[in-house]
């Protein structure tokens, strides 16, 4: 019987792992600023063990353009970017999406990519 799901036992391996949680770090509100330019934060969190998290590229998505984001300084899987609202506009919606390899089996590493959910950034004037 053990023979039967052998061959089964990476997929199930697998399917439970690659899950992610973004925590999006920053207010929805924001004051109208001169440079209309807002900073973004989120965290992300995984429990898949095959992620290299060496590899991680983090963007902040707005109207279909990809922005990039950078780590954050001495804090563990946190990312900071901006995101531009012109002037005249007091909503705008995002995402944050990072792009990764992960390790397969017997292979080299694959790429793979997870966005969050979209979020509304709402600026107001003062």
């Amino acid at each position: 019987m053990l023979k039967k799901f052998l061959p089964l036992l990476p997929v199930l391996l697998l399917a439970g792992c690659a899950t992610a949680t973004f925590t999006r770090l920053t207010p929805g509100t924001q004051s109208r600023n001169t440079d209309n330019l807002y900073p973004v934060e989120t965290a992300l969190d995984s429990r898949q063990q095959s992620l290299r998290w060496d590899s991680i590229k983090a963007f902040v998505i707005v109207d279909g353009q990809a922005s990039p984001m950078r780590p954050v300084p001495l804090v563990k899987n946190r990312w900071e970017g901006v995101v531009r609202v012109p002037p005249g506009v007091s909503t705008v919606n995002y995402r944050f999406k990072f792009d990764y390899l992960y390790n397969n089996f017997g292979t080299a590493p694959k790429p793979d990519s997870v966005a969050s959910k979209v979020y509304t950034l709402k600026v107001v004037d003062q």
